[in-house]
């Protein structure tokens, strides 16, 4: 069977692995399991137009090129769930029981961010051609700017460091075996997977949606990748980006 990474190549310094990566498949120069890791980057992608910020040297900034034509676009959730769990296995396997996943694609330690994950698309008609998986996890850095404050590293975490390349390398490992196994059509295995490993499962969660803070009891996502959350009449769906997470 074909590898899940079919090439791993380090890059010194970089704006965005996933710009890269986008330029490369733009291009026509990479295909399903072509990953790239930064050492540095100058300008980082997060969710929403955010930027990562990250010391050059001292964590994870891996981008990889899938070609999910399995799914359809409309079942995209599927995919981030997939490559959310791996980074949560890799991550659980140093870190402990206190990893979580925040919904739907950070990656948390207790109550503190240590990774996310951005998933960018190029899709035609309805098929699915690429997807670019772009991850930074904090693994050696203990100096956080100060607007970053919830950071918080492997480092930080279990007090050693980390050889952050050979563990970019074991975390494409990890990723290779949940995307697998959706392929392999395992879908409410994934889906069950993530929702146990959902931060602030069946926990009450301060709310901002439309202005309005209020409380929530988390209680899990569905399949499509709407919050499901129970207030003290209804139970409501959420779609990513339209309800702010306070705690």
């Amino acid at each position: 069977m074909q590898s899940f990474v079919r090439s791993f190549s380090v890059i010194p310094s970089i704006d965005s692995t996933n710009n890269y990566a986008m330029q490369m498949v733009h291009a026509r120069l990479a295909k399903h399991g072509d990953a790239w890791l930064a050492l540095e980057q100058t300008s980082g992608k997060g969710q929403r137009g955010k930027s990562w910020q990250s010391s050059r040297d001292e964590n994870i900034l891996l981008s990889i090129v899938l070609e999910p034509s399995f799914l359809v676009p409309t079942r995209s959730f599927l995919l981030n769930a997939a490559i959310g769990l791996g980074v949560f296995d890799l991550y659980k396997k140093y870190a402990g029981y206190e990893t979580r996943i925040k919904w739907p694609n950070d990656i948390y330690w207790g109550d503190r961010k240590a990774g996310g994950i951005l998933i960018e698309n190029i899709i035609r008609s309805e098929s699915w051609l690429f997807a670019v998986a772009g991850i930074g996890l904090n693994i050696n850095q203990v100096n956080f700017p100060e607007y970053l404050q919830r950071a918080i590293s492997l480092r930080q975490i279990t007090g050693k460091d980390f050889d952050a390349i050979e563990l970019a390398k074991e975390l494409c490992f990890f990723l290779e075996q949940r995307y697998e196994a959706l392929k392999a059509g395992n879908e409410k295995e994934i889906l069950y997977d993530y929702r146990k490993a959902m931060y602030k499962l069946n926990e009450y969660v301060t709310f901002k949606k439309n202005g309005l803070l209020f409380k929530a009891l988390v209680k899990g996502v569905t399949e499509d990748g709407l919050l499901v959350v129970e207030t003290e009449n209804n139970e409501l769906e959420w779609l990513w980006g339209t309800v702010e997470w306070i705690v």
